[in-house]
């Protein structure tokens, strides 16, 4: 090897520890703020703006919104925000696990102006796959167009089905997504 060669690759070295390299870093981390649901968190950025994520390729089952829905009799409503209450706190339990931060890959933003985002731990757990693995969250398809993880979340749904995991043994259960529509 040259001088020359050394020498310019000794300036890139010293650039890069100097300045950083974007492609060398981990990716961006973003601080927890809320858990809303079993597939809505906010999170706030590094310039304390906050962040509205719906999680990507999944729907959760919904917890109860108003006092109404607290107060429903009905079976299907109580499925429902049973199960809701148990994805969001699975999900309350995995920011904690991974220090209340996760790491996120906008794949869209929806008409709510939430990203849609794939959520990972710092060691690299995917939210959405644990949820649907244990049975507290439903592959979601119209999401899936966008969605990284497409066969990683299409295969632990299949896998919760067959061993009858979370909302997957409830016969009362219907999911998220046909709740909403029927209850509106």
């Amino acid at each position: 090897m040259s001088p020359q060669s050394l020498k310019s690759i000794a300036t890139t070295a010293i650039i890069i520890t100097l300045t950083g390299c974007s492609l060398l870093s981990s990716p961006a981390t973003y601080s927890v703020k809320k858990v809303s649901d079993g597939d809505t968190i906010t999170v706030t950025d590094a310039s304390g703006t906050d962040i509205k994520v719906r999680f990507a390729c999944v729907d959760a089952p919904e917890v109860p919104h108003t006092a109404k829905e607290r107060k429903s009799r009905k079976l299907v409503d109580k499925s429902q925000f049973q199960w809701g209450g148990k994805a969001q706190q699975r999900v309350q339990q995995l920011v904690a696990q991974g220090g209340d931060r996760v790491q996120l890959t906008v794949t869209d933003t929806d008409q709510y102006g939430r990203k849609i985002s794939e959520v990972h731990l710092a060691d690299g757990t995917l939210i959405q796959e644990v949820l649907i693995q244990e049975g507290l969250a439903q592959v979601y398809r119209p999401y899936l167009k966008n969605c990284p993880s497409a066969a990683i979340v299409e295969q632990a749904e299949a896998d919760a089905k067959k061993k009858r995991r979370g909302v997957w043994q409830d016969p009362k259960y219907v999911s998220a997504w046909e709740w909403r529509r029927s209850s509106k």
